[in-house]
């Protein structure tokens, strides 16, 4: 029956981005009774997710970017020969697992996948364009809090936002004591993770010798560059070219 796979050969070339995104994470941030309109320890464990995709799942991802219930995994190299079907799959699965361990929750999450396909310049519009996604949804998420805390359920605070420009919805905000500029940056820029050389210091016990040996952990960093300015561009060139 192998011959009624759909999308069985289906295969990609490297360099490409999966970005897996959350289903209905709404119900679960609100089950958990997260803080709104961030909660600090969701992004520290959907940091934890992206860790554990590139140190975990043998998949080897170059880097992370997450921001709310979103990741993407930019890769340099293709796992599974190619195979975008298998990719998706172990990609959503693997995240969906790490992140129920992270949390500590006990009912089933999910991601869905989708594969883009990059070079260098269109990696780093599409990093562009999902970072200036990140601080939709983040002055989005402080006006619609905002406006739920004044008395308007989810719905009526929703319908009060459609339209509303992002300097209308700045000055909504600074009208009522929060500088949506001044927020923390992993809340209005997203977080990266990915692996750094570091030296590590030890002993050889047969030469009887202290000596350094350079290895590559991973780092979560939270205080990124705007990745439209020059310094953001140059940001992801290096990590896409390391």
């Amino acid at each position: 029956m192998e011959e009624r796979e759909i999308f069985k050969n289906l295969t990609i070339f490297a360099p490409f981005i999966v970005r897996l995104d959350g289903r209905a994470f709404h119900r679960l941030t609100r089950d958990l009774g997260m803080k709104k309109p961030y909660d600090g320890g969701f992004c520290r464990a959907m940091a934890q997710v992206c860790g554990a995709l590139i140190e975990d799942s043998g998949l080897e991802p170059a880097f992370a970017y997450t921001f709310s219930d979103e990741i993407s995994l930019c890769f340099l190299q293709a796992p599974f020969r190619g195979r975008v079907e298998k990719i998706d799959s172990v990609c959503a699965g693997f995240a969906a697992s790490a992140l129920t361990l992270a949390l500590g929750v006990s009912s089933p999450l999910s991601f869905d996948a989708r594969i883009i396909m990059v070079d260098e310049k269109a990696a780093c519009d599409y990093f562009d364009l999902r970072q200036r996604e990140a601080w939709r949804n983040h002055i989005n998420a402080y006006c619609q809090q905002a406006l739920i805390e004044e008395g308007m359920n989810a719905a009526q605070a929703a319908k009060n936002l459609k339209g509303m420009k992002a300097s209308s919805m700045h000055d909504f905000m600074h009208s009522r004591g929060v500088n949506l500029a001044k927020t923390p940056s992993w809340q209005r820029r997203g977080v990266i993770v990915r692996r750094v050389p570091v030296i590590k210091k030890g002993f050889n016990p047969i030469s009887g010798e202290h000596v350094e040996a350079e290895r590559r952990v991973v780092r979560t960093e939270t205080d990124l560059p705007l990745f439209s300015a020059p310094e953001g561009v140059a940001y992801i060139r290096s990590l896409f070219c390391p």
